[in-house]
């Protein structure tokens, strides 16, 4: 009878699986898509193990440095969430030249991008709240926080601001704010939700100049302004759109075809840039991207059967007409096990991540 019982109980734990999965299934709607084979790591891409010279600067217990920005003092900020897998509270830490640590903000929530403003307020982008400006004083303005359409920002990622004030940033999407189950949704259905925005302190108005991005990620604005750059993370490629001149108004492909998941970008002085990455390509995502059955099946597995982010650490240099110059990598994310934010000062990459639990400091 106990075996009988043994039986009946393993038989009902499997029909509650199998009617888990059938539901989690049915909550995908993914779209087809076909990506290109992934270039070889070669040439101005060949792999190293640079990245493991970098030094380690402690978050304290936080996690999830995804931008990180540095005021006239030097002193170091980044948002941070509270827990690997958890993005339910989250602060703006403040790191001065010693080392020191303290809560410069408390955002109750994740906070993505960061940008100070000519006059010294900390711009930043919070899960919570949306696009907010904060004071030296620390005072705390909502700017905006949806589009004309009223369409929410849930998942505001990446920021610039011109030197005119006008603040240009990405949303990642507008229909639910971030979990790691939700990300994973995003990068299977390959929809384009969320966009590309700007907000105007004159009018204190802010117009979509991209109505729906591929996991729209980091901003940055070219040396001379005349365009941006918008990274479309989960379509491994960057788009640039113009700002000025004849082609106003207009997108072309800045880079297409990368080697991972692009994810922050940063300007250098001369121009060029550091572009960094999540993690690299993974093979089998690529070749079920073209079949939403098999995509839906893979969403409907239980999250410990699923497949992981591999620990890859990877930043690539960009020259200022979309080029490949130079790459860093860790390959085994021994100390880089992502190295998504990416930020030069005084002759060091600071580098940061999604759910990374420091931030990398590599002497170029």
């Amino acid at each position: 009878m106990q075996h009988f019982n043994n039986i009946l109980n393993t038989y009902g734990l499997l029909v509650v699986i199998i009617f888990s999965c059938v539901l989690s299934s049915c909550t995908l709607r993914p779209q087809a898509w076909q990506p290109q084979p992934k270039p070889a790591f070669e040439g101005t891409s060949t792999l190293n193990e640079a990245l493991l010279q970098s030094q380690k600067i402690s978050l304290n217990g936080w996690y999830g440095p995804e931008d990180i920005i540095f005021d006239k003092a030097g002193n170091l900020y980044c948002g941070v969430h509270i827990g690997a897998n958890n993005f339910n509270d989250g602060k703006i830490l403040k790191i001065d030249t010693t080392g020191k640590i303290e809560v410069f903000y408390d955002a109750q929530s994740w906070v993505a991008g960061l940008h100070f403003d000519s006059v010294g307020n900390l711009v930043a982008l919070s899960h919570k709240e949306g696009l907010i400006r904060i004071s030296p004083d620390k005072k705390v303005t909502l700017l905006a926080d949806r589009d004309e359409n009223e369409n929410p920002f849930l998942i505001p990622n990446g920021l610039d601001i011109a030197s005119d004030g006008k603040i240009y940033f990405s949303n990642t999407s507008d229909i639910a704010p971030y979990t790691i189950q939700y990300g994973r949704k995003v990068i299977l259905e390959m929809k384009p939700i969320g966009g590309f925005y700007c907000y105007d302190p004159k009018t204190n108005q802010v117009k979509t100049l991209i109505r729906g991005t591929y996991f729209g990620n980091g901003v940055v604005l070219s040396k001379d302004e005349s365009y941006a750059l918008l990274v479309e993370t989960t379509r491994y490629r960057i788009l640039k759109y113009w700002l000025k001149g004849e082609k106003t108004g207009q997108i072309e492909i800045f880079i297409d075809n990368l080697h991972g998941f692009p994810n922050g970008i940063s300007i250098r002085e001369d121009g060029s840039y550091w572009l960094g990455f999540t993690t690299k390509r993974n093979d089998a995502l690529d070749k079920i991207h073209s079949k939403p059955g098999m995509k839906k099946l893979i969403y409907a597995l239980p999250e410990f059967m699923q497949p992981k982010q591999e620990k890859f650490g990877m930043v690539m240099h960009i020259s200022a007409d979309g080029k490949i110059l130079q790459s860093f990598f860790d390959t085994q994310g021994k100390i880089m096990p992502e190295a998504g934010a990416v930020k030069e000062h005084n002759g060091y990459l600071y580098i940061g991540g999604d759910v990374l639990p420091h931030i990398g400091k590599y002497k170029l």
